[in-house]
């Protein structure tokens, strides 16, 4: 089989080297810039990879790939026919493969998407962990344990987020994940510091990963058994990063002219050296454990047990190829001449350069074997879920309720019943559980661990409101405060129905100002088109006593900015119950279908879905069950009062602030003036369905009309916006631009500080009486006093 590896191997080489060439050096440009790929971080994985998906994966398996090995993995999928040459020769560009491996892009079965690094590699541990969860529950007990794989480079390292993954894994006893690193010791800018790998293996030790060095490959092993042997495996052993690099791009006689004055005169080592060729002195110390096949696939192939793997694979950048070593190889290329001279070296003849087994003696066999593979032997791994029928969802709120706490018992009316939703949701949160309402639910649900674990409280019999009791049945996973592993599971658990065939509905709380901390992962999560529902509680200044660092302002914008989330900040618990019955059949679309040419919205595509929740308790509405007010809510506002003909001003608010508008509208009605007010749920879908209506337009769709278009076209044309929200004010003063309204913005645009929320409202001019004087200063003729005290 090592045959039939190093031929695949020398195979992949060539394709992915030969793709990143075309894309660079003789597709026509247009930009008239470098394309890029990597070539060398390509080389350094070839055999890790070709030992990996040929010889050691199974189907149950799933790999994050580096980032910069993604044009391999496509040479993978393109040698296993999963990949079109089209796609191939318009790599990086306009629907040809992409730079990085991802899953709602391209059309090969991506397992994860890569690109931000770090991330891919943490969250196979959070794959590991879904997987462990979904097997210890009724409905999932015959799922499959696969590997949860993360390909590594060593730069990744410096990565903050693999480290808040080690503890995690570790809190959470971590099985069935191999991280193999490609230790290059090579980054963009430079060449890794000496002694990274002790530190390295001192760390996963810590952590209760095993950690297995693959240094040396079977060319190297050989020559140390040689006489002097010992002396040459002392010498590479002590020999820094750095001049192995540049003695690497020198080649064989610049080798044998350093080894010999380093250790020549010994007799038997110069023995050892002599006997070989510039070629092959240079192939031998070039063969690194990870650059040797048949090493990679011997070392996985030990590996007996389901504890965490860490592989550390010495490797050379740009190993096979002509740059090999360079310390600017990073994104450096193969050069015509270069490549030219290449390609007679690979043995590839002019014309076949995009033919799959170009350089096979047998191609039939070939093929074959390669047919063979266990891990391609069942065709495609994607999987479906059936679709979770979601219940009505009631609430019975108090007279005066806040969103968070309207959230809280949703949840916990869904834990004391049977439903198929009830028992798929899993929630989790970095240890603000019972500070954003989900006590109750973990209470009745309990938290998740794959051995039973006695809340030691309720055992010794000491009162708490919080009864944390483990167990393979529960359905609550708590993590440590790390905002990225709260993403980064989400991630994990919201492609479940894909990854293992079994629908979860995941549902993540996080203080709301701290949704930043976990950005990347987020935007990561979403772009792999992964299904969640993150509530960010408490926000705003209305969390008035935690200070600044607690009150958000920008989080508003990054939901409506944030691609595949759709963002929503209901102000009363009705809006919320609503909201909440739609997400939960929402985050289960499968993502095709056109858009509802009533919103223009792409509901049928479906997504994640973003509540931003307050912890500030307002006067309810009363029961409302007219359709207006629910799609309304769901579309992203409706009317609360609706304009008159004559309407002169419309006060439109989004979130907790409701009552401040409320407060507003009817003071300044009692002047006898004209006054709408719009409940805006959802700034986000508003302007999604505004901007794509417009398009449609363009396209030639003369009768797109978007919802926010439709309640704000019949106000006259002198009808003046004044918006409001606890959070920035961009959020909401575009409304004005839908149909050329002036447009008067309130909101938050600096740190905040601690007070009472009537304090910090009357400091940011989100008050009542701040609407009533903007309301004032308008030119209609009557005025309405500038100072008003509300009550």
């Amino acid at each position: 089989m090592s045959k039939d590896l190093k031929i695949i191997e020398q195979r992949l080489l060539w394709l992915s080297h030969w793709m990143i060439h075309h894309a660079n050096h003789i597709r026509p440009k247009v930009d008239g810039i470098k394309v890029g790929g990597h070539q060398a971080s390509s080389a350094s994985m070839v055999s890790i990879m070709t030992a990996l998906f040929f010889q050691t994966l199974r189907p149950a398996d799933r790999v994050a790939v580096k980032p910069h090995a993604s044009p391999v993995f496509h040479a993978i999928q393109y040698l296993m026919g999963n990949q079109t040459r089209e796609k191939m020769e318009n790599f990086r560009g306009f629907g040809g493969v992409q730079s990085y491996p991802s899953r709602t892009k391209d059309i090969d079965d991506v397992d994860f998407s890569t690109g931000s690094v770090g991330l891919g590699v943490a969250i196979t541990s959070f794959a590991s962990l879904v997987q462990d969860y979904i097997q210890a529950k009724s409905w999932g007990a015959d799922q499959q344990l696969g590997r949860m794989i993360a390909l590594v480079g060593d730069a990744e390292l410096d990565e903050g987020n693999i480290y808040e993954a080690l503890q995690e894994g570790w809190k959470n006893d971590l099985r069935n994940c191999w991280w193999i690193i490609d230790y290059n010791r090579q980054s963009l800018d430079g060449v890794v510091r000496e002694g990274l790998f002790q530190r390295v293996e001192k760390i996963f030790d810590a952590f209760g990963w095993d950690v297995v060095r693959v240094k040396y490959g079977v060319l190297q092993r050989a020559a140390f058994a040689e006489p002097g042997g010992d002396k040459l495996r002392r010498w590479i052993d002590d020999c820094p990063n750095q001049l192995y690099s540049a003695l690497t791009f020198m080649g064989g006689a610049v080798w044998r002219e350093r080894l010999m004055d380093a250790l020549g005169d010994q007799g038997d080592v110069s023995a050892l050296i002599g006997a070989r060729s510039d070629d092959e002195l240079a192939a031998l110390m070039e063969n690194l454990g990870g650059n040797c096949v048949t090493t990679m696939a011997d070392t996985f192939a030990a590996v007996d047990h389901d504890r965490p793997v860490c592989f550390l694979a010495y490797t050379i950048k740009g190993w096979g190829t002509p740059i090999a070593g360079h310390k600017d190889n990073h994104g450096g290329l193969m050069n015509r001449t270069q490549m030219a001279a290449w390609q007679k070296y690979m043995g590839v003849a002019e014309g076949e350069e995009w033919d799959r087994f170009a350089t096979v003696a047998d191609p039939v066999a070939f093929e074959a074997m390669l047919n063979k593979a266990p891990f391609f032997a069942k065709g495609t791994r994607r999987f479906s879920d059936d679709v979770v029928e979601v219940p009505q969802v009631t609430l019975s709120p108090d007279r005066e309720i806040s969103t968070q706490m309207a959230f809280g018992k949703i949840l916990d009316d869904l834990s004391k019943g049977d439903s198929l939703l009830a028992q798929r949701i899993m929630t989790t949160s970095p240890d603000v559980t019972g500070t954003t309402n989900l006590g109750p639910w973990v209470n009745r649900r309990k938290l998740f661990a794959r051995a039973h674990q006695e809340d030691t409280f309720k055992a010794e019999n000491i009162p708490s409101t919080a009864k944390w009791e483990f167990t393979p049945d529960g359905q609550h996973i708590e993590l440590g405060i790390a905002e990225m592993n709260l993403f980064l599971l989400l991630a994990a658990a919201g492609l479940s129905h894909s990854v293992f065939g079994k629908r979860l509905i995941p549902i993540g709380t996080v203080y709301d100002p701290f949704v930043s901390r976990g950005l990347d992962a987020l935007n990561y999560a979403c772009y792999q088109d992964a299904r969640f529902m993150i509530v960010g509680t408490p926000s705003g200044v209305t969390l008035a006593p935690e200070g600044g660092a607690h009150q958000s302002i920008a989080s508003p914008l990054i939901g409506m900015s944030q691609d595949g989330l759709a963002a929503f900040e209901p102000a009363f618990a009705d809006e919320l119950a609503v909201i909440m019955e739609w997400a939960f059949a929402y985050l289960q679309k499968d993502g095709e279908g056109d858009p509802d040419e009533r919103t223009w919205l792409r509901d049928e595509t479906g997504g994640s879905v973003y509540l931003r929740l307050s912890t500030n308790p307002i006067e309810q509405t009363g029961k409302r069950v007219d359709d207006d007010f629910r799609q309304g809510a769901i579309d992203g506002a409706y009317w609360l009062r609706k304009p008159g003909p004559n309407c002169e001003i419309v006060i439109a608010y989004q979130g907790a602030v409701a009552q401040e508008a409320i407060k507003a509208a009817g003071h300044i009605a009692q002047g006898r003036r004209d006054v709408g007010v719009l409940a805006v749920t959802s700034a986000d879908r508003l302007n999604a369905g505004w901007t794509a209506a417009q398009r449609a337009r363009s396209n030639g769709v003369r009768g797109a009309k978007a919802h926010v278009e439709a309640l704000l076209g019949d106000l006259p044309r002198n009808s003046v916006l004044i918006t409001v929200i606890d959070g920035h004010p961009a959020t909401l003063s575009w409304l004005g631009s839908v149909a050329g309204h002036q447009t008067i913005p309130h909101g938050v645009e600096h740190f905040g500080q601690t007070g009472t929320i009537a304090d910090l409202y009357r400091h940011f001019r989100i008050d009542a009486d701040a609407l009533i004087q903007s309301a004032s200063e308008l030119s209609f003729g009557q005025k309405i006093p500038k100072t008003v005290a509300i009550v």
